[in-house]
């Protein structure tokens, strides 16, 4: 079976840039976020394969970059290697590939909209710390040594 792009969504803010790719249900979910590029694949339900690959418009910090999947979407979230620069498109090419769109739900003119950008990061590293926090071992005190 051929793979597939899968659509996706991108918007910008002074300190990360966003991209959602939109695949429900998806299962084998794989990115790469290096510095200067991204690779996505995953299958949905239907097995059906998909493969974004996407040379970035500028320099990003992948080691301060994460993706989180929901039911709906893989969302990915690159922190940017230069803050406060706002970026034209997402790709180094200055082209547009049908399955790539500007989320304009989520686009808006940032300036001076740090404190919301930085309230937003914190929530969702406070929601990541939550799922992988582990608590203590369980007690194996009451098992038997026969």
């Amino acid at each position: 079976m051929a793979r597939q792009p899968a659509k996706t969504l991108w918007y910008d803010r002074p300190r990360y840039v966003y991209l959602e790719f939109c695949v429900e249900d998806s299962t084998d979910v794989k990115v790469l976020i290096e510095d200067h590029r991204l690779e996505f694949s995953c299958k949905n339900a239907d097995g059906v394969e998909f493969y974004n690959e996407i040379n970035l418009y500028a320099r990003v910090n992948s080691k301060d970059s994460r993706e989180k999947r929901s039911d709906r979407s893989i969302t990915c979230f690159m922190r940017k290697w230069k803050e406060k620069v706002a970026w034209p498109r997402i790709t180094k090419e200055n082209i547009k590939p049908a399955w790539l769109s500007v989320d304009f739900d989520n686009w808006r003119d940032w300036e001076g909209d740090e404190e919301v950008e930085r309230a937003m990061v914190e929530q969702y590293a406070e929601m990541l710390e939550k799922v992988t926090e582990k608590g203590p071992p369980p007690a194996m005190d009451d098992l038997d040594d026969d």
